[in-house]
């Protein structure tokens, strides 16, 4: 049902020694140490764990946003030291732009690259299809559903063919049923379009519903406590046996680091 991961051959995302310090006025925050991860093209990640331990400052350091204390990672071939275009972002906020509609989001990306009119006017088109979205190309995102905006904004990165996507809980603020559609839209596209996702998520239902592999993190500092590979075929069934005895082994790691979390808070208050 899961094993460890150790995949290194044809890494798509290599991650090596990876740690983050952040300075605060009084003291330093190690929030990532030696993270070591090699990540296969086209393998469907979520980093898992609770608030705290990282998660999100991995996928930044991932996507360039923010450079690493110590280490180096490469994607598709390249030190990352800034943003590229060969990894989309999806944030939670949608980061969507309020003055263009739909269509006018989606090609934004390839006015940039210099595409022609033509080309822009042919693949918009394909994504508005793809995703659903055709009978809502003119409106603005004041307009749309939470649901719908996130679709925009997947239908944005994916516009710029990047090989990678990098999703940082980006179905955390939507209604359950709208999580889910959006969940199985997500895998119909990675069984298109073979990208590599990394996904962060703190749901263990969510990371076992999508994931072909899942990292576990610790409570800060941020390290990798376990890394499965989960062999369960799409689509899961929740409610079955095997889903569910997954869903209690994640459940006890998690918990395990949320006690830490829990147990430092309560250190600190003591302190103070």
């Amino acid at each position: 049902m899961s094993n460890n991961a150790s995949a290194k051959v044809n890494a798509e995302i290599e991650i090596r020694g990876v740690s983050k310090i952040f300075q605060n006025t009084d003291k330093e925050v190690v929030a990532l140490r030696d993270i070591n991860l090699s990540i296969p093209a086209g393998q469907f990640v979520c980093l898992l764990g609770p608030s705290g331990c990282g998660k999100s400052t991995l996928l930044n350091a991932i996507a360039g946003f923010a450079l690493p204390s110590a280490g180096s990672i490469v994607a598709h071939g390249e030190t990352v030291r800034q943003p590229g275009p060969e990894r989309g972002m999806v944030f939670q906020e949608y980061a969507l732009f309020p003055w263009m509609t739909v269509e006018e989001n989606i090609a934004f990306g390839l006015h940039i690259k210099g595409l022609s009119k033509a080309d822009i006017t042919m693949r918009v088109a394909q994504l508005l299809s793809m995703l659903g979205l055709a009978d809502f190309k003119q409106r603005y995102p004041k307009d749309l559903s939470g649901g719908m905006r996130q679709r925009v904004a997947i239908a944005r990165i994916l516009a710029l063919d990047s090989p990678i996507m990098l999703m940082d809980e980006p179905f955390g603020a939507l209604d359950a049923l709208t999580r889910r559609n959006l969940q199985d839209e997500l895998l119909r596209i990675w069984g298109e379009l073979k990208k590599t996702i990394i996904f962060v998520t703190h749901s263990i239902e969510e990371a076992i519903y999508l994931a072909d592999r899942i990292v576990v993190m610790t409570y800060r500092p941020g390290t990798v406590k376990r890394d499965l590979l989960i062999d369960l075929p799409h689509p899961r069934d929740p409610a079955s046996a095997e889903f569910n005895a997954l869903k209690r082994e994640l459940g006890m790691l998690v918990m395990e680091e949320q006690q830490r979390h829990h147990d430092d808070e309560i250190k600190m208050a003591a302190v103070d």
